[in-house]
């Protein structure tokens, strides 16, 4: 199995990439919407291809990832059936399992940090090797999430704990939601007999005694990341755009609003299209779209100033990273029905085979 576990340094958030090295079929747990480029990046240098997206709970301290993910790659996310959060595609009840691959997952539903809280529970076909557990904020190394806010309560997180995740073989090795202390890893054994909050033989009477004493701020996030999380993570725009009521606008995490070759090529008639190549590329091998406008990076906010700002627009270059950059920069200026073609001509010209695609120039 591939295993990669990756860190987002603001909230202190692990996201856990998971992958059957056969199938190239992948899963990720807890990923954060800030680093979702980072996460594709990683899924295209293994070749891997991502199926599923974990979510152990409604986070607090940061906006989940897996909305965006599933409109970037057609995943499925992953949820607990008492999160509240209607937008997850597969709402998961205590012990159900999944699979991708060889990948196998068991959902345990472990509230108390919050009502939706869930453990899953990742073992391989055919392996030996001990379970991982990623228990989010159910039980961290040497702590536990608390249980003062979002339906928190400490005596459902004990129980959960010592029944869904002690339960477990010793040997099970423990992946938690966050760490701030560059803790990366533990194991059953290790949190039944140290964790100062649940292990030791504590009592209930004594853990709920323990974090009724906390006094912790709240969350800086908690305001942001809470209904955000509660639509999957995906931008809400505050923005006044009725974005999707023209176009079929994903968003990506850095902001950049994209729309597809497919419906670019099906929609040309109603775009202004700009490419923001430089013109030996413009007339290079890649071609160009029919009666697109050149209009090099580098010269776009002088050469748009006079244009009407509700005209449709959709920007190309070579493989989408220019045009998004020009893309927000005419956002900034005013105009509010600009897009940019994913994948650029790259992705245009693969599509080229396809019986509606259009004839390229150049």
């Amino acid at each position: 199995m591939i295993f990669r576990q990756l860190f987002d340094p603001e909230s202190s958030t692990y996201t856990y990439l998971l992958g059957d090295e056969k199938t190239r079929s992948a899963i990720l747990v807890d990923p954060v919407r800030d680093q979702v480029e980072r996460d594709a990046q990683i899924l295209a240098e293994l070749d891997l291809r991502l199926e599923l997206t974990l979510e152990t709970h409604v986070h607090a301290d940061h906006i989940a990832g897996s909305g965006v993910l599933r409109q970037r790659f057609g995943t499925k996310s992953v949820m607990s059936e008492d999160a509240g959060a209607q937008c997850a595609d597969i709402m998961v009840a205590d012990g159900q399992r999944l699979e991708v691959g060889a990948i196998q997952i068991e959902a345990r539903k472990t509230p108390g940090h919050t009502n939706g809280c869930v453990t899953y529970v990742v073992t391989e076909a055919g392996s030996d090797a001990p379970a991982k557990v990623f228990t989010g904020d159910a039980l961290l190394i040497r702590g536990c999430g608390r249980t003062d806010f979002q339906q928190g309560d400490a005596e459902t997180l004990y129980e959960s704990v010592h029944e869904k995740i002690f339960s477990l073989p010793d040997e099970t090795f423990i992946y938690p939601g966050h760490d701030y202390k560059g803790r990366t890893v533990s194991t059953v054994a290790e949190e039944k007999r140290h964790n100062p909050r649940l292990g030791g033989g504590k009592t209930k009477a004594e853990f709920v005694a323990i974090m009724g004493a906390l006094k912790l701020p709240q969350p800086k996030k908690i305001a942001e990341a809470v209904p955000a999380n509660l639509l999957c993570g995906v931008p809400q725009a505050a923005d006044p755009l009725p974005e999707r009521a023209w176009a079929p606008i994903e968003r990506r995490a850095d902001g950049v609003p994209e729309v597809t070759v497919a419906w670019t090529r099906d929609h040309l008639a109603e775009l202004r299209v700009v490419d923001v190549r430089e013109e030996d590329e413009f007339h290079g091998p890649l071609g160009h779209i029919p009666n697109a406008e050149l209009i090099p990076l580098g010269t776009v906010e002088e050469r748009v100033q006079a244009w009407d700002r509700e005209q449709a627009i959709a920007i190309v270059c070579r493989s989408g990273g220019r045009s998004g950059r020009a893309a927000l920069s005419m956002e900034k200026l005013g105009f509010r029905r600009v897009v940019s073609v994913r994948g650029g001509m790259l992705e245009w010209n693969q599509k080229a085979s396809e019986p509606e695609a259009p004839v390229l120039c150049g």
